[in-house]
């Protein structure tokens, strides 16, 4: 059987917000305390939210950050990877060269503060909810009237298509071969075993295996790794008997699939 295709190493798509979320502060404090629990604990966020902040940066970087580890004298753990390090690294560069940059623009700040302005870094970048965020490519544009159905694919080959209009399309400057993110909030994403798939009925359907179920009593929170290698989180019926392992569906249609740029 063929492995799944690793993405590509992309250290600067993982850094691309790093001043504005907890992601890098997390994949930090495990390395520190070799848990992630505690590293959740000390940036103030729940187990469940350090695991997917793990999973995005994850995505966007392409290569593995963190690794468990099993047992032995001290119950196992979580550490940080070699090129998980490289990009700690990186970030520690990259924010003494940002606050450098805004000590030297900070009187411009407040001269744009006393006219009643923000000032325009304080907005960058823009933090977001939607918890899936996959990079892929624009493989192809189908124009349907004033809208466009935005054909992408995955690394590892899987394949999307999101539904946006013509002037968001001319917008983004959408062409074949351009890189993207595509988002979708974990509700939008129905779960169900990988034999019932045709039952989910939408319009993008990935397959995976669970990594994490989460049992509720409006839907079971599913965490999976896809065929490709990336990590998306969706939503099963409740008691759906998934567990860590089982092989899974995940079906998001093709209008709450959001698209954006790679800067």
């Amino acid at each position: 059987m063929s492995q799944p295709r690793t993405p590509a190493v992309s250290y600067t798509t993982a850094l691309g917000h790093a001043s504005a979320d907890k992601r890098i502060e997390i994949l930090r404090l495990i390395g520190r305390s070799g848990s992630i629990s505690q590293a959740g604990r000390e940036a103030g966020v729940s187990y469940k939210a350090a695991w997917q902040a793990i999973d995005t940066l994850t995505n966007l970087a392409g290569v593995a950050l963190v690794e468990r580890s099993v047992g032995g004298a001290g119950g196992g753990g979580t550490s940080v990877t070699a090129a998980g390090r490289h990009l700690l690294a990186m970030a520690d560069e990259l924010e003494q060269a940002r606050a450098q940059v805004l000590a030297r623009f900070q009187p411009q700040d407040s001269g744009l503060q006393a006219a009643g302005m923000s000032p325009v870094l304080a907005q960058l970048p823009v933090r977001t909810s939607m918890r899936n965020q996959l990079p892929c490519k624009v493989l192809a544009l189908d124009l349907q009237g004033q809208i466009v159905r935005v054909q992408l694919q995955l690394a590892g080959g899987a394949a999307l298509v999101s539904r946006i209009t013509v002037e968001s399309a001319e917008l983004l400057g959408l062409r074949a071969a351009l890189p993207v993110l595509a988002l979708c909030k974990a509700t939008a994403v129905s779960v169900g075993r990988a034999a019932d798939a045709k039952a989910l009925r939408a319009g993008n359907l990935l397959l995976g295996r669970a990594s994490r179920v989460a049992r509720g009593p409006t839907g079971d929170e599913v965490a999976a790794q896809l065929d490709g290698g990336l990590q998306m989180v969706g939503f099963a019926a409740p008691a759906s008997g998934l567990r860590s392992g089982s092989r899974v569906a995940m079906a998001v249609e093709e209008s709450a699939l959001v698209i954006a740029l790679v800067d």
